[in-house]
């Protein structure tokens, strides 16, 4: 199945949005059904480009006026555009001109008292340009069998109080609701614009260099191999590696990182940096649609579409609501009445009144649009939350688990110690280890290899052979030889003496005698024992250390951090199999680099790769990517993910408080027309306003 997105271009109707995705995803043969309100994008799997034209004529007998093109088909935008769609900028003064003439012709029908048919039919020429809009969408809705949407409930309102002769409320409260309703449009634009404000890294161009000559092109037009020049103040547009010239760049964009950082020739440069000084040559590695500034921004776009719990429970709750509130209007105008013969006009201004007050709006777009200012606001800071659902799980993590080398440690490895044994010398075996390490890129290898600091020729090596979890097995200038841990030295029946050490040991066996040890250190993070302390202050249960490191390194290491438990001399698959301990009934995260992490920081509840910049591994493993190595914004991150939803659950009371107060005021008879516009569309911009708190620091 290929994964195909969906601009819905206009869909501005929450309750709208939903039921468009439901019945997507009763389709067949299509999975993976996601539609993002915030971003007016639908995410389907398909196994037919048939299925798209389906969907296209399913989104169109829902909305309308929505227009469907795929996004980033630049062609079939253009079509949809300059046929059905005006300029945004011009659609918008339009609405508000037309909405000042109502408003205009509503204020003199109040003041016009002679002749009767003059005020009347001001009040229908103010109603019709204020409501026609809402009037046939209504009706193109009924006759599709749509009903219970807002278009449905201020029709049935506004009709119903002209059929009392309340023609005041009746125009007053459509032109005030359509004025709120594009208030509301213009708030949350407004807020999606500062959401997507704090991730403005996008490149608008690429100066690139061909046959010697420099031009401007979209950065899509880029191919790998291609050189591109960026020169002071411009965004680095794709990603690659230097070939000319040295800067400095600022990282901000990607990784919250403030302190410029340096670069020079072969060095590899990411898109989203900007060049701060020199004139810099670039051979583009990636395309833009495999960039890490293409790929960060689809995450965050997408990111709403993932719901959490939170979301999910109020789109299910709108589903049943708005009937629910329709029949007990109806109930309301016709039962009292009936039963104790009071004036049935009354209570149908009562049940009109209810109507207009039932409108779940301000659930159904402040609550989204809270995650996604909480995505937003984490990717400012350098994390990348892959959804609404991962964000929700931060906030009530029981047990958080490391892995231990580049995670809490510096992962960058010194050689400290070289002792020899049975008459062999420092020389040999640091000679002999480098020779076994020359196919690993592994830190600790690394570190042996540095250390020795000669060329390696790999005609001297037969017969190599790496033993997963324990070391190498190699024939090298034809002696046979051992490195690794002690469970190697064990399994070839080699005994080692007792080693008092703090790093990391790696044992060197020469044809089967003991040749003696390098003993290699690695450095505990700066700022990792605040970050533990930190996160037992806000509550975490238990914090754990994974490692394939000896037990003497991860015991001083664990107790150093203040790490409750931590298990050693793990083989590769040890980790997923001990975490399965973890997760019975609690919250678990798992801070991994990604790379050698996958299966685990896939099985965890929240998966957290750290240092993840340009790592596709990573990116694609975790739910949360920290681009730089600071493992401090794990602490932001649960701040954020905690404060986002108390913003959400603030909202969602005040919403419903102020409903459930109107509504039982409403059917009282202790509030008009002017208060249910209010506790339509006044609560729902409080709400929107509400959210924008999440993105202050």
């Amino acid at each position: 199945m290929k994964k195909k997105e969906l601009v819905l271009d206009g869909l501005n109707c929450a309750s709208c949005a939903a039921k468009i995705e439901e019945n997507v995803k009763n389709l067949e043969n299509v999975e993976g059904v996601e539609l993002n309100f915030i971003t007016k994008t639908l995410s389907v799997n398909v196994d037919d480009e048939d299925k798209i034209e389906e969907i296209k004529k399913l989104v169109k007998n829902i909305e309308p006026e929505v227009l469907v093109y795929e996004k980033n088909n630049k062609n079939e935008k253009n079509n949809e555009n300059g046929h059905n769609h005006g300029d945004e900028e011009f659609n918008r003064k339009f609405e508000i001109i037309r909405l000042i003439s109502a408003l205009g012709i509503f204020l003199t029908a109040l003041f016009v008292k002679e002749p009767v048919w003059l005020q009347i039919s001001l009040y229908i020429i103010a109603y019709l340009i204020s409501g026609g809009k809402v009037l046939i969408r209504s009706f193109k809705n009924i006759i599709r069998g749509n009903f219970f949407d807002e278009n449905f409930l201020m029709s049935v309102a506004t009709i119903g109080a002209f059929s009392i002769g309340e023609f005041p409320e009746a125009v007053g409260v459509m032109v005030f609701y359509e004025i709120g309703e594009l208030l509301q449009d213009m708030a949350v634009d407004n807020s999606k614009k500062s959401i997507k404000a704090l991730l403005d890294i996008r490149p608008d161009y690429a100066n690139l260099l061909k046959n010697g000559k420099e031009i401007k092109v979209s950065p899509e037009e880029v191919k790998k191999g291609d050189l591109i020049i960026v020169k002071p103040g411009e965004k680095i547009p794709l990603d690659g590696f230097i070939v000319k010239g040295n800067s400095m760049v600022d990282t901000s964009a990607l990784t919250g990182e403030s302190v410029p950082r340096t670069i020079k020739e072969n060095d590899e440069v990411m898109s989203g940096f900007i060049n701060l000084n020199g004139v810099i040559t670039i051979k583009v590695d990636k395309e833009y649609a495999e960039s890490t500034i293409s790929k960060i921004l689809d995450m965050v776009e997408n990111a709403a579409a993932k719901k959490a719990k939170t979301e999910k429970l109020i789109t299910k709750f709108a589903k049943y609501y708005t009937p629910v509130v329709v029949f007990l209007a109806i109930a309301l105008a016709t039962l009292p009445p009936l039963i104790t013969g009071a004036s049935f006009n009354e209570w149908l201004y009562r049940a009109l009144i209810f109507l207009v007050i039932s409108c779940p709006c301000g659930l159904v777009v402040s609550i989204p649009l809270g995650y996604f200012a909480g995505v937003g606001a984490l990717s400012k800071r350098g994390v990348l939350v892959k959804g609404g659902n991962y964000l929700e799980r931060l906030k009530n993590l029981d047990i958080i688990i490391f892995d231990k080398t580049g995670t809490l440690t510096e992962g960058v490895f010194e050689v400290v110690d070289i002792k020899a044994f049975n008459n062999f010398k420092e020389k040999e075996i640091l000679e002999i280890a480098a020779y076994a390490e020359k196919h690993s890129n592994h830190p600790i290898a690394e570190s042996i290899k540095r250390k020795f600091g000669k060329n390696i020729t790999k005609d001297n090596i037969e017969d190599y052979e790496e033993i997963s979890g324990y070391g190498i097995k190699a024939k090298i200038n034809k002696k046979e030889i051992l490195v690794g841990n002690k469970k190697l030295m064990s399994m070839y029946g080699i005994k080692t003496p007792e080693i008092k050490y703090n790093g990391t040991i790696v044992f060197v066996a020469i044809e089967g005698k003991f040749a003696g040890y390098i003993e290699i250190s690695d450095r505990i993070k700066p700022g990792v024992a605040e970050v533990i302390k930190n996160l037992k202050n806000l509550g975490i249960k238990k914090t754990v250390m994974l490692t394939g490191d000896n037990k003497k390194v991860a015991e001083s290491v664990a107790k150093e951090l203040e790490i409750d438990e931590y298990y050693a001399e793990l083989l590769p698959g040890d980790k997923i199999k001990l975490f399965e301990k973890f997760i019975n009934g609690v919250s678990t995260a798992f801070v991994g680099d990604g790379i050698n992490d996958a299966p685990v920081l896939t099985r965890a509840d929240v998966g957290i790769a750290m240092g993840g910049l340009g790592s596709d591994a990573a990116i694609e493993a975790a739910d949360v990517v920290i681009m730089d190595d600071d493992i401090s914004k794990l602490i932001d991150s649960i701040m954020i993910s905690r404060k986002t939803l108390k913003i959400t659950w603030q909202n969602i009371i005040l919403v419903l408080g102020i409903k459930v107060l109107f509504l039982t005021l409403g059917a009282l008879g202790k509030t008009d027309m002017w208060g249910a516009v209010f506790a339509d569309v006044g609560v729902t911009l409080m709400a929107v306003f509400n959210t924008l708190r999440i993105l202050k620091k």
